[in-house]
């Protein structure tokens, strides 16, 4: 962090633009099932299709911004064009009752904001690139903007509970409210505050352009890495959707429920400072992603204990660890991989595989897992939750696997 008293500009640029990018998505997706399957009453179906939205828009979005950023347009008035036109759909959504409208609304919200994940690395990594010499220093260096996103997700949990403390909960909608309205924020913040960060690749057909990050699968290395990423990236979507619901269940306040969620992000922003970096020093970018995976292994078998209710709550930050040494150093490897200007693309393809194909497969799952285990109404979440961890401890399997192949 040292490096934020030397270059003070572009780390409040770069801080800026990452807390208002995940303060976005905080506002809404921890919380958001909670409202669909309560004051809506739509089924675990339902409510998978609408958290599906996200997932299904990283599929495609960001392989279109990504080639965009990296040959046509400066990835900073892309971001601004996309977070505005968000805010105008997430408005939209707020309004909604019935699930196809809501549906349809939350994914042109999510179609947006899906085409500016890649492009906030793309920025960050970019920026970071022309001030530090090597990959290394860049790699730390971007722990300390990283350090934002689980900030900003706290941060919007617990403005939403204070909010909820004084007027209410207006039948959660409150929490879309916020979102359009961050959204509209970092649409604007991205004109006059991101850094401009213009192309860095030289002009081509645009189909070549975007053809061309996909020669990365070429990469034995690269491909197992996604593939994994896949699985257990996917594999988030049981928490995102079960938690809020789940703890409301064992009798944690509606009103608390944020609260409580946002210790993930409170872990999230303390192991983005004392841990990532050392982990990655010590053991590599690889075993790092073992420890995540693990984290969320351990979590889900919290879960599977389901009492008593303070174990469950404590057990939240470790979503928050699992998620920076899985989540965000897979994104740092990621950016060690990729050639001179196809960061932009690299970086969409890990959103695709994980935030995007893969929350997108288990969104399904998951909630027809949901389905599956509810009697009269009532979930049982014992058995929800183990079949996530079964889930994941293949997962963590096949990682070790891969690096001992690699290593063999």
């Amino acid at each position: 962090m040292g490096w934020a008293f030397e270059y003070p500009l572009l780390f409040f640029q770069l801080s800026t633009m990452m807390f208002l990018q995940f303060a976005i998505w905080g506002a809404w997706a921890p919380v958001l099932a909670a409202r669909l399957l309560g004051p809506l009453q739509f089924s675990g179906k339902q409510t998978g299709w609408v958290y599906s939205t996200l997932p299904l828009s990283c599929i495609f979005t960001p392989l279109i911004a990504g080639p965009l950023a990296d040959r046509y347009i400066p990835a900073d008035i892309l971001l601004g064009i996309a977070h505005l036109l968000g805010a105008v759909f997430m408005f939209v959504a707020v309004r909604q009752t019935k699930f196809w409208p809501l549906f349809l609304s939350m994914l042109g919200f999510s179609a947006c904001y899906a085409a500016t994940l890649p492009l906030v690395n793309s920025v960050m990594f970019a920026q970071l690139g022309q001030t530090f010499e090597t990959q290394a220093e860049v790699g730390v260096a971007s722990a300390g903007i990283f350090l934002w996103a689980p900030i900003a997700w706290a941060i919007s949990g617990y403005i939403l509970t204070g909010w909820r403390q004084v007027v209410g909960e207006n039948d959660g909608r409150d929490c879309m409210y916020l979102a359009a309205i961050l959204a509209a924020v970092m649409g604007v913040a991205c004109f006059f505050i991101v850094p401009l960060t213009p192309p860095a690749a030289v002009d081509a057909p645009i189909l070549q352009a975007f053809l061309e990050g996909f020669t990365m699968l070429r990469n034995l290395n690269f491909f197992i890495f996604l593939a994994l990423s896949l699985v257990v990236a996917g594999l988030m979507q049981f928490y995102f959707l079960g938690s809020a619901p789940f703890l409301q269940g064992m009798g944690v306040s509606s009103k608390y429920v944020p609260g409580a969620m946002a210790l993930a992000q409170v872990a999230q922003a303390v192991a983005t400072v004392l841990c990532m970096g050392l982990l990655m020093e010590a053991i590599g970018h690889r075993a790092t992603l073992v420890v995540g995976a693990f984290a969320w292994l351990l979590l889900y078998q919290a879960y599977i204990l389901g009492k008593p209710r303070t174990l469950i709550v404590l057990a939240q930050p470790l979503h928050g660890v699992a998620y920076v040494l899985f989540i965000i150093v897979g994104q740092i490897y990621g950016n060690t991989l990729a050639p001179e200007g196809m960061v932009a693309s690299v970086q969409a393809l890990i959103f695709a595989a994980t935030t995007g194909l893969g929350l997108f497969l288990f969104t399904l799952i998951a909630g027809a897992v949901m389905d599956r285990f509810s009697v009269e109404g009532k979930f049982q979440w014992e058995k929800i939750w183990t079949v996530a961890a079964v889930i994941m401890a293949n997962g963590v399997v096949a990682l070790i696997l891969w690096i001992v192949a690699i290593n063999a």
